[in-house]
């Protein structure tokens, strides 16, 4: 039976409408820093109208899922599975193993859990990466949100394997490997036949409205998913620029450079204000204060609005502020 608690919404960031009732009198625009999206978006040009009167063409879906091979390094467009979104790719992947034991890599985005549980698992989350070898299903977010954790590439490999005996399946979410250690990406890994790999063009490439992520799988399941979602799985719109931009390396590798250098930069300011960062990514920063709920609330008020946890009220997670006057109103409302 699926708990009543997974049919409810949860909360996250970029929530702008939850920002304004809790802080009704806060300047405008807010700065919204509860996420961890690029605030340097991929340019998008102008497209031409038949992209949205017309049912997007077979070949356009082929030509992105042969980009999408080619630059997360799957072995061959057969791997590749397109989606409006990861998170029907987590809640098809978890309906593919019958109902038995789910177990998360914590803490971690609630989103996943909760598909497995709407899959009719039973699902707990754990710290340690071993515990996950007793599960049906296993899901792994590497890099972590929010703390930036990196699982090695050949630990969830060895998980794999152990799985695989079991007839198990491993998910991870990838959305913040485009910013992390490439190298520990399990994506050229997966025809071992139990791994799905989930990619995004939502965070670095700043599209998070877009609606555009991948799965890489072995042929057979990506086939499986792929016939779930049916023949059009994504707009002709995010055909077009996600093949733009998954082929345009030079902003991809400019993009990567400067992520890391804002990233550096959030880092000395939250340190410089008597914050500890106590992990991250180059598109987020993660932070513990015994002041959490207190400096939340001061944010909130000067119009920033960052990203809180209910497991852990000692943490405060951190994006990045785009353009220079968003880093002098965070650098201002830091010293209060």
């Amino acid at each position: 039976m699926i708990p009543p608690s997974a049919l409810e919404p949860l909360s996250h960031g970029g929530d702008l409408d939850a920002a304004r009732k809790l802080f009704p009198g806060a300047p405008e625009p807010f700065l919204d820093l509860s996420t961890g999206i690029n605030p340097h978006p991929y340019p998008i040009p102008p497209f031409a109208p038949e992209l949205f009167s017309q049912l997007p063409e077979p070949a356009a879906l082929e030509r992105l899922k042969a980009l999408a091979a080619a630059f997360y390094g799957a072995p061959s467009a057969g791997n590749v599975v397109c989606a409006p979104g990861s998170q029907i790719l987590v809640a098809l992947s978890a309906g593919f193993v019958p109902p038995g034991r789910a177990i998360v890599l914590g803490p971690t985005y609630a989103e996943h859990a909760r598909a497995a549980e709407l899959a009719g698992h039973e699902v707990s989350t754990v710290s340690a990466l071993e515990a996950l070898g007793d599960g049906d299903l296993a899901i792994v977010v590497n890099p972590n949100n929010p703390d930036g954790r990196v699982v090695a590439r050949q630990e969830l490999l060895s998980l794999a394997a152990r799985l695989r005996g079991r007839d198990g399946l491993l998910v991870v979410d990838e959305a913040f490997m485009d910013v992390g250690p490439s190298e520990e990406g399990l994506s050229s890994a997966v025809d071992c036949g139990n791994v799905v790999v989930l990619r995004s063009l939502g965070k670095s490439f700043g599209l998070a409205g877009l609606r555009l992520s991948f799965a890489l799988a072995a042929p057979d399941l990506a086939a499986r998913l792929g016939a779930n979602l049916g023949p059009w799985p994504v707009s002709g719109v995010a055909l077009a620029i996600g093949s733009r931009a998954l082929a345009d390396r030079r902003w991809i590798e400019t993009t990567r450079i400067s992520l890391a250098a804002a990233a550096a930069r959030l880092n000395t300011m939250l340190q410089a204000n008597g914050l500890e960062v106590v992990g991250g990514t180059a598109l987020f920063r993660l932070v513990r204060t015994d002041e959490a709920s207190l400096l939340f609330d001061r944010l909130g008020r000067a119009g920033i609005f960052v990203r809180r946890f209910a497991y852990e009220p000692q943490w405060l997670r951190f994006g990045l502020p785009g353009a220079e006057p968003e880093w002098q109103r965070l650098e201002a409302a830091l010293r209060g």
